[in-house]
């Protein structure tokens, strides 16, 4: 039978929050035909032949390097022919009934490309996983900088981190600037006409830009707060902490000079490196890089 939808996982490290992820996307697609690829970027944990037990559905691509998330993905996503596509971090799993709002959204709104759920702490608290465009201020009132927690009800910091007010409103669903990478449905088709991720991010920061770069296209960003999914936030990051805080703020800085700072000399570019500059080697001192995906 034709597959439904492909699910497409980066792997690095992951532990047995992989096998769990998988069983997870397992239970909510039931008797649904669905392939799965898993790549793996050269873990040494041996988490990827925990895959075995799901083949032929679920197959395994191994790097024999680590290439980054978006490369990752684009990887996952050639090799599968589904028109939806599940990109979901390892270390995520499904709600039950996350998968038929998702889709069901996605029906309802032709000219949407992409579909988050609520993304949910292991405590059941809310991420803040829906977001509005970086800018300057991104750094202060991000959903984890420690001014933004403070001041989360100000309308600048309720710009950049918007979930709060839609779970307030009791919609079901809303259109965002850009969601979390750790776990999305998108259509094929879109993901194709922007050709998916910007392999120049090696992780953090290509949600942001792929979001954006559908919008220009013409599509839209939807959350959807009646699916959920459980992420524990930054595991496989854990394995390599100095080398994830490093890439969060290359791809902060490709971000900023791509879609903000656009102007080659633009005196906001130099600014926006030594501050990134500051903030990086604040976070390597104490190894606790916090952005999480």
């Amino acid at each position: 039978m034709t597959p439904v939808l492909a699910a497409v996982l980066v792997n690095y490290n992951a532990g047995d929050e992989l096998r769990r992820a998988l069983q997870s996307i397992a239970d909510e697609m039931g008797d649904q035909p669905w392939e799965g690829v898993v790549v793996d970027n050269c873990s040494s944990d041996g988490s990827a032949e925990t895959i075995l037990s799901m083949a032929p559905v679920v197959r395994l691509i191994r790097n024999s390097q680590n290439v980054g998330f978006g490369r990752g993905v684009n990887q996952g996503v050639a090799a599968t022919t589904a028109p939806l596509v599940l990109v979901m971090n390892p270390d995520c799993r499904l709600v039950a009934g996350a998968m038929a709002a998702l889709r069901a959204d996605l029906r309802a709104h032709e000219h949407c490309a992409l579909v988050a759920p609520k993304i949910l702490n292991p405590d059941g608290s809310v991420q803040g996983s829906a977001r509005g465009d970086p800018d300057m201020f991104t750094g202060i009132f991000g959903r984890t900088a420690a001014i933004g927690r403070l001041l989360r009800r100000l309308p600048m910091a309720a710009r950049h981190v918007p979930s709060d007010d839609i779970l307030r409103s009791g919609t079901a669903g809303a259109e965002v600037d850009w969601v979390s990478g750790a776990c999305f449905v998108a259509r094929r088709e879109a993901l194709a006409q922007v050709r998916g991720f910007d392999e120049r991010y090696f992780l953090y920061w290509e949600d942001a830009d792929l979001c954006k770069r559908l919008r220009l296209a013409g599509w839209s960003i939807r959350y959807v707060t009646g699916a959920a999914a459980i992420h524990r936030v930054g595991h496989s990051s854990k394995t390599a902490k100095a080398a994830s805080i490093r890439a969060f703020h290359e791809s902060a800085y490709l971000y900023y000079i791509t879609h903000v700072a656009t102007g080659r000399l633009s005196p906001k570019r130099p600014l926006a490196r030594l501050l990134l500059a500051c903030r990086q080697a604040w976070h390597l001192r104490s190894t606790d890089p916090r952005p999480g995906r």
